[in-house]
């Protein structure tokens, strides 16, 4: 058996580099004959090298980088006949994917070791198409306004602050935004209004928050479709609240919440709608997602996703505490009539 290691050399200061040599003796050990290839600055460097060894019959591709080098492998191989096996050696700012897959994500040897575990899940992606361009997704699609916060937050800013950067740098920008018109449909049905955003999720992991969708299952062949119906501030922050609190929000009826296998979505009248896939820009609306029941087997530790399930994550238990304390106790009077929060309350809530 032979495997291909795809790795991102200027992720985690080089880490993936520095420990190579150990994590081809890992996949060594596990049997597969192992190479490896860095990706270049060039576009679709890791896709394009992803769909060359799948083709050249490599049997496992091992995508080692952030969740951005795992897309593109993804979108290397999801669209062929034969698909090898995909190993995931998380080493970004987020590791979103890592996170919903509960793969190590502070030790890059310990997350190749989940090899020798010889267990494997067959895993749900999403497919998206906008006219003639087809992309493939692993974790998250959305679009409208506050999607685009991906862009903007730092990657170093994320890495530090995890959720918690996109909440201050939507604190920033939340008072400038309005809803768009969208128009939605689903399995059951259709949303047609004014909302900030929709998102499209395969896991329960979106930048950094694992309650978004906590009812969300790797491999049913269903999405989680969210759609925020409100720009209000003091709204939002409520449902971020809700969401660090067990995901309380499901019932709010600021959102509506749906499990679908297909969405098409576009903005209303004559607006401009961006689509986000897995955190970066993916195109523009109209956009068919669908999903792709059970595409693509990942080496996972199936013992450790099921003792995951329904397990609050302990590490970020205390920030999330006083987080939802600070948002339970706003008032209209911490929030001025352009909707933004007071200077003294905004402190507060970058201090976590």
């Amino acid at each position: 058996m032979r495997a291909r290691v795809i790795y991102n050399p200027t992720s985690g200061r080089e880490i993936v580099k520095k420990n190579l040599v150990e994590i081809f003796q890992v996949y060594e050990d596990a049997g597969y004959e192992t190479s490896a290839y860095a990706t270049t600055p060039e576009p679709n460097s890791a896709r394009n090298e992803a769909e060359r060894a799948a083709k050249a019959g490599f049997d496992l591709i091992v995508a080692a980088g952030g969740d951005g080098t795992i897309n593109e492998v993804v979108n290397g191989i999801a669209g062929l006949e034969k698909r090898p096996k995909l190993a995931i050696i998380p080493a970004g700012t987020t590791n979103d994917y890592a996170r919903a897959l509960h793969i190590p994500r502070n030790n890059l040897v310990e997350a190749a070791k989940v090899i020798q575990k010889e267990q494997s899940f067959f895993m749900d992606i999403g497919e998206a198409v906008m006219g003639e361009d087809l992309s493939y997704f692993i974790n998250i699609g959305g679009g409208g306004l506050l999607t685009e916060l991906t862009y903007d937050v730092p990657s170093q800013l994320k890495s530090i602050f995890g959720y918690l950067a996109y909440f201050v740098k939507g604190a920033e920008v939340l008072p400038r935004m309005k809803p768009i018109p969208m128009h939605i449909e689903y399995d059951d049905g259709i949303f047609e209004g004014e909302a900030t955003m929709f998102l499209v999720a395969l896991t329960n992991s979106i930048g950094g928050f694992e309650q978004i969708a906590p009812d969300a299952l790797l491999d049913d062949g269903k999405f989680t479709l969210i759609v925020l119906k409100t720009s209000n501030l003091a709204d939002i922050m409520y449902l971020v609240a809700q969401v660090l609190n067990g995901g309380k929000h499901l019932t709010n009826s600021k959102i509506l919440y749906k499990k679908t296998s297909k969405i098409v979505a576009r903005p209303g009248n004559s607006s401009k709608m961006m689509i986000n896939l897995d955190g970066e820009y993916g195109g523009n609306a109209p956009v068919t997602f669908s999903n792709l029941h059970q595409h693509i087997e990942i080496i996972v530790s199936t013992d450790d996703i099921q003792k995951a399930v329904d397990k609050k994550d302990e590490n970020a238990e205390g920030v999330e505490d006083a987080f939802i304390k600070e948002v339970e106790e706003l008032t209209n009077q911490d929030i001025n009539g352009d909707g933004e929060i007071h200077s003294s309350k905004k402190e507060a809530y970058e201090n976590y």
